[in-house]
């Protein structure tokens, strides 16, 4: 008796150690489910990626600040319940059937309830005790007990995210009922609001800030809702309508995100734009969309989706949009940018303090005309963006003068090209959603703007399938003339990116007939293969950059990988 007693707190101990562990595991499951849209195929396919068969424990075990944390939505708690019962029954199940394996049988009846056990022997087809044997609770002195729930539980770690997408199965005929109601309401709401102007943003990179300058700019005029933050999926625009749409709006900027073809048409057979913003195509989840020419046409889904009489703004200086050969003419399609296009800024410059260019009206001729415009911000990216908002501006009937007063007044967007002081050192932020064209471009502004020693610390690109490693070799090699510092932080693009700067200094090095001074288009290679650092994470780096810093430095932050690549 007195061993089935200590087996039982044994046992109760390692499931209080089980309970505390799936805690863990689980709110770091579902907050990677949550980050790909609760989209099983997303989650699999991050879950079987690298670093990650073990990254529930790895999490825990050394634990990193989290960038996106949980959203504790109605359901991810309806997630939680199901995950829990399910655990549950489970975890019953596999303990009875553990003590079963052990010899647990229904003999000794008179004295002890079904499931009592033989002790000293083993029970008979019958059901009875073998003869001489006494009766106790549970075989093996109750250390069966233990070994069920330890086995249970580790079974059950490892099966934790399996549980967690079949508890999303058993609950999905309730969200999609839920989710569809919302749909409606949102649907409704946007019927009755009849005078609504609404405009689309979309883009591989760049649509939150052109939302965010649009948003500044068109309120110079009318009242104006715009999405908040990343709501940029179809659940989040109807949240926004639901929650946040009132009688007195005037115009409604929706963003417009998208992992894989007909996400963007899915928003717009909600909201009906009438005006569209593209604001550039590059090779953002590549992975997901299968190919290149996919992600052109699910961003041009958005002008497909407008009306004859609708209006379109796309960035002429983006890539992907300028070799798009399918682009929809049925409605008014203006090419904007800062190097070509029909309405485009000129006489760019930028200092620590900003930038300022030229912007001609000659596409607008009811606002005919030139503007010097002025801005808090710098990269060519933002004065892009920029551009793209006035377009749509310009077409509502935004004047020139709002449109400068607007433009004076924004500000730096944080993690984008923001610029900051931290003593005498010169701080660039661009951590947030980077890509190869806004990266080279964001080397310009580090190669170009005053300061001493140029230090870049990157992780490189994500989910760019076949063109990753490509890409990030282009990042290394073009920093060895922007920076005079390369620190590659993270495992996961290291020998890209250093091969790309290494290849750089060699052929900087081995080329005797030709200053790089001289050679149009190019600049002089500043990086030396000892200023050449890799560091595991930024926790390192933050550690190391006291002892690297000096008065002057300017520091680029480019890219910073979100939680689902730790």
């Amino acid at each position: 008796m007195v061993s089935n007693v200590i087996a039982c707190v044994v046992a109760v101990l390692l499931l209080v150690l089980a309970v505390y562990f799936y805690r863990a595991y689980w709110l770091y499951e579902v907050r990677m489910f949550q980050q790909n849209s609760y989209r099983p195929e997303r989650f699999k396919r991050w879950w079987f990626g690298p670093k990650n068969k073990y990254s529930a424990f790895l999490a825990w075990l050394m634990p990193l600040p989290v960038k996106i944390p949980l959203a504790k939505t109605a359901r991810v708690k309806r997630l939680f319940v199901t995950d829990a019962l399910l655990t549950l029954l489970l975890f019953c199940l596999g303990v009875w059937g553990v003590l079963a394996l052990c010899g647990c049988c229904s003999c000794c009846a008179d004295s002890y309830a079904s499931g009592a056990c033989c002790a000293g022997g083993s029970c008979a087809g019958t059901g009875s005790c073998c003869a001489g044997a006494g009766c106790c609770a549970l075989p093996w002195g109750g250390w069966s007990l233990v070994l069920a729930v330890f086995c249970v539980s580790s079974v059950l770690l490892m099966a934790s995210k399996w549980i967690l997408l079949l508890a999303n199965a058993v609950n999905q005929p309730i969200e999609k009922a839920i989710s569809r109601w919302y749909y409606n309401d949102a649907a409704r709401m946007l019927r009755e609001h009849k005078d609504l102007i609404i405009i689309g943003v979309t883009g591989s990179y760049g649509k939150t800030s052109t939302k965010d300058f649009l948003y500044r700019i068109l309120s110079q005029k009318y009242n104006t809702l715009v999405t908040p933050g990343n709501f940029n999926t179809t659940l989040g625009v109807v949240r926004t309508i639901r929650e946040q749409l009132q009688p007195h709006h005037q115009v409604f900027i929706v963003e417009m995100g998208a992992k894989q073809p007909g996400d963007i048409k899915e928003i717009c057979e909600l909201v009906h734009p009438t005006i569209g913003i593209v604001a550039s195509v590059g090779p953002m989840h590549l992975e997901t969309f299968g190919s290149f020419e996919n992600i052109q046409k699910t961003k041009f889904e958005l002008v497909r989706a407008l009306p004859a009489n609708g209006f379109a703004a796309i960035n002429a200086d983006s890539p992907g949009i300028a070799s798009y050969a399918d682009v929809p003419t049925h409605c008014r399609v203006l090419r904007y940018g800062v190097r070509s296009g029909d309405f485009r800024a000129q006489n760019l410059s930028y200092s620590t303090r900003g930038s300022s260019f030229d912007l001609s009206y000659e596409a607008f001729p009811a606002l005919a005309g030139a503007t010097t415009m002025t801005t808090h911000l710098l990269g060519e990216s933002n004065i892009q963006n920029i551009v793209g908002a006035c377009a749509v501006a310009s077409y509502l009937g935004v004047t020139p003068v709002q449109q400068k007063r607007a433009i004076a007044q924004l500000q730096q967007v944080e993690n984008r090209l923001f610029v900051s002081r931290q003593g005498t050192v010169t701080v660039i932020n661009d951590a947030y959603n980077s890509n190869p064209e806004g990266a080279a471009m964001a080397l310009d502004v580090l190669r170009d703007i005053q300061g001493g020693r140029k230090i870049l610390i990157t992780p490189g690109f994500v989910e760019l399938g076949s063109r990753q490693e490509e890409a990030c070799r282009e990042l290394g090699y073009k920093a060895a003339s922007c920076a005079d510092i390369l620190i590659v932080v993270n495992k996961l693009n290291r020998d890209a990116i250093v091969a790309g700067a290494r290849q750089a200094i060699v052929e900087a090095s081995a080329d005797y007939s030709t200053e790089a001074s001289d050679r149009p288009d190019t600049h002089p290679v500043r990086l030396t293969e000892e200023n050449i650092h890799c560091m595991d994470d930024l926790t390192l780096v933050f550690e190391a950059l006291p002892h690297i810093l000096q008065p002057d430095d300017v520091l680029l932050y480019e890219n910073d990988l979100p939680d689902t690549f730790k």
